[in-house]
């Protein structure tokens, strides 16, 4: 275990360096989250430097070559076209996400960073075979071939990229949510690959790096924050979040547990907005977080939440099988709907009684 602490400990020290780094040039340049921009989902009141995700991407990117460079533990284990899909396509986020906060560049042209990630890591080889039937076997995703690819795969694999990136953009609307959560979700993924069930110590490598280089700018990301994700944090969590599960076997049931009250959470206020015949991509105050701050909980509090959830379920899906993964799945869909629709009522309440004052 010492092995994982030095990683994780280098991914952190660099992760904290390149913070101040990043966080001197976005001042300088002026590349800063503006309160009076989009002011009724702002949580700030003052003007935050963004840019704050590239100097994760820089610590896990920095980190993991090495390791792979000199680590027979992650180089036998990992196919270089993996780690190669990993590094491109962390530079194809960072390169989009910094242009993003830069320029505001509008959905269209954002959501073409993100597919390139995401066709990155299936062009990459990475797929999931099968996945575990809770009620016994394994249901094949495998289907057509195209160039040595499984179609089914590649598209489920595609799929689970993409909705992980935009779950954890969605997140990111206060200080240190997204961060924390993807500091919880790494974690568990960390724990469960020294199950006896997984047994994959390459895989906790990379979860460790990606730790540190998380808690390294974690450290100026909570509340208040010195510094935002920005466009490419927000995505490159997600996106190397949904390829630590998927990668060597497959952990997707357990990263959904982690990350099930943010998905569920982004899924219905998309549905909420398409209902209502808006853009699923423009920004409101429909999201969980939000809510609970308008019920009057703190950021801190709000963050405090979600991550209780996050680890409760985290920690569930190490111990289960698949039929308890199942049934937890099951569990947190009716908490997600019965705490939604509370919070909802409370706001309903809340608003009406503002209303006849």
């Amino acid at each position: 275990m010492l092995l994982f602490f030095w990683i994780f400990l280098a991914a952190c020290l660099v992760s904290v360096l390149a913070t101040v780094l990043v966080k001197k040039a976005a001042q300088r340049y002026g590349i800063q989250d503006l309160p009076e921009i989009e002011p009724e989902r702002r949580a700030h009141k003052t003007a935050i430097p963004k840019l704050g995700g590239l100097s994760i991407i820089f610590a896990f990117d920095l980190i993991t070559l090495v390791l792979y460079s000199t680590l027979p533990l992650v180089r036998d284990n990992l196919p270089l076209a993996s780690m190669l899909a990993i590094w491109l396509g962390s530079l194809a986020l960072g390169f989009g996400g910094a242009l993003d906060d830069l320029k505001n560049l509008p959905p269209g042209k954002q959501f073409g960073f993100t597919v390139l990630a995401a066709l990155l890591v299936v062009a990459s080889g990475m797929g999931i075979p099968h996945i575990t039937n809770p009620f016994g076997g394994k249901i094949a995703l495998a289907g057509p071939a195209v160039g040595g690819i499984g179609l089914v795969s590649a598209i489920f694999v595609f799929c689970w990229i993409m909705g992980m990136m935009y779950t954890t953009k969605f997140l990111d609307g206060l200080d240190g949510l997204a961060s924390s959560i993807a500091l919880v979700a790494t974690a568990v993924i960390f724990a469960l690959s020294f199950t006896p069930v997984v047994q994959q110590p390459y895989t906790a490598a990379l979860a460790a790096a990606l730790a540190g280089a998380i808690l390294g700018f974690l450290f100026f990301n909570w509340h208040p924050a010195k510094i935002f994700l920005g466009e490419a944090g927000s995505v490159f969590l997600g996106f190397i979040l949904g390829i630590l599960a998927i990668i060597a076997g497959g952990k997707v049931a357990t990263a959904f547990l982690v990350m099930g009250i943010p998905i569920l959470d982004v899924a219905w206020v998309i549905l909420r907005r398409i209902i209502r015949g808006r853009s699923p991509f423009k920004a409101d105050r429909l999201h969980l977080h939000f809510r609970l701050l308008d019920l009057g909980l703190s950021q801190r509090q709000t963050v405090l939440v979600f991550s209780v959830f996050a680890l409760a379920f985290g920690g569930a899906a190490v111990v289960l099988q698949s039929f308890g993964k199942f049934v937890s799945v099951l569990a947190l869909f009716a908490i997600m709907i019965i705490f939604g629709l509370w919070v909802v009522h409370l706001s309903r309440r809340g608003a009406l009684t503002k209303n006849q004052k």
